[in-house]
């Protein structure tokens, strides 16, 4: 089969034929049909330090993806040949501490599909079946395709309620920034604003249904905040873009009692004003991955009842021109890449 992998610890990905994986008896074997390109694949295809401390080549890379199911293994019995799933890309251990309480989203030993194991940028992946999840048929594959992400975006946003209240979205242009406004809108927000240094991506994110979107570089926080008659400042902060300059923003224009989900990954050196979150009361919680499986089922719901992010999909490509994809990413002016494997 074809594969995208990282054959050696340097910058780049190779397309290469390799053995079709034979599924152990708890998994199942995907025929992928589509895949989507995540920051964390551009972190490997780049080789930057993080990817140089985590990942051990050769690795099939990808944890964004749709498929069929074509071989069950002999103990799988909830699923048959045929059926059209998706994957949550982090494997719980489902026996520490946390994966007992049901929290496997912060397993002690999460395993993570693509990164720690071959994943599924390839024709076919095969994956632990307690992973795997039949998506209802309404939701187009390209859809199903990047739930991952999504599911990153609904974490963020339904970590705190959200109806009548108004919202900061730092680094709202990229994918997840722009699907979590989507979501806010969705569910009621009064009103979501937004900052991004990229001109393309605050257009993606106007597109997704922000209401005020502004470069914090060139434009004042308080007219665009006073157009939307927001006065004390904002009730709800979901920090995307792992910006300490943006961090800083958010912090000093929360309302008092305000809560914050951090999902971008901010440097160690970041530093903030305590005072201004131990004074106003702010709740601040870290977001790792999907809520497993909570954050599934309300994808699903929200996608079958309305919510609309396909705008978020901004080029779609066969798998054979990744190199194209990947050259776009780097270059920022995208929203998410699908590469098709049919």
């Amino acid at each position: 089969m074809k594969a995208i992998i990282k054959v050696k610890p340097e910058r780049g990905l190779w397309m290469e034929e390799v053995p079709i994986p034979v599924p152990g008896a708890n998994e199942v074997l995907l025929k992928v049909r589509k895949s989507a390109i995540c920051g964390t694949d551009l972190h490997i295809y780049k080789w930057d330090e993080w990817a140089q401390q985590t990942i051990k080549t050769p690795l099939i890379i990808g944890h964004e993806y749709v498929g069929e199911i074509v071989e069950l293994g002999s103990e799988v019995t909830q699923y048959k040949v045929g059926d059209r799933v998706t994957a949550e890309g982090h494997i719980a251990c489902n026996h520490c501490r946390n994966c007992r309480r049901g929290r496997q989203h912060i397993c002690d030993h999460t395993v993570g599909i693509g990164v720690n194991r071959d994943g599924g940028f390839a024709e076919y992946v095969s994956v632990p079946v307690s992973n795997v999840l039949k998506i209802d048929e309404r939701i187009p594959d390209e859809i199903v395709s990047i739930m991952d992400p999504l599911g990153n975006a609904c974490h963020t946003a339904l970590s705190f309620p959200l109806i009548g209240e108004d919202v900061l979205i730092t680094g709202i242009g990229g994918p997840i920034g722009a699907m979590a406004t989507a979501i806010c809108k969705f569910v009621g927000a009064r009103n979501v604003m937004g900052t991004d240094l990229s001109p393309y991506r605050r257009e993606l994110a106007k597109k997704m249904g922000a209401d005020q979107v502004i470069d914090p570089r060139t434009e004042s926080f308080e007219e665009a905040m006073s157009k939307m008659k927001i006065t004390s400042g904002f009730d709800i902060g979901l920090e995307c873009s792992g910006s300490p300059v943006a961090f800083n923003d958010m912090i000093n224009h929360m309302y008092n009692g305000g809560k914050v989900s951090l999902l971008g990954i901010l440097p160690s050196s970041t530093t903030i004003n305590w005072n201004k979150v131990i004074f106003k009361g702010l709740t601040l919680k870290g977001i790792y991955g999907r809520e497993m499986f909570e954050t599934w089922y309300q994808m699903e719901m929200m996608l079958t009842r309305g919510l609309n992010i396909s705008p978020v999909i901004t080029h779609r490509m066969n798998a054979d021109h990744f190199q194209e994809a990947f050259n776009i990413m780097e270059e920022g002016n995208c929203g998410k890449i699908i590469l098709s494997w049919e």
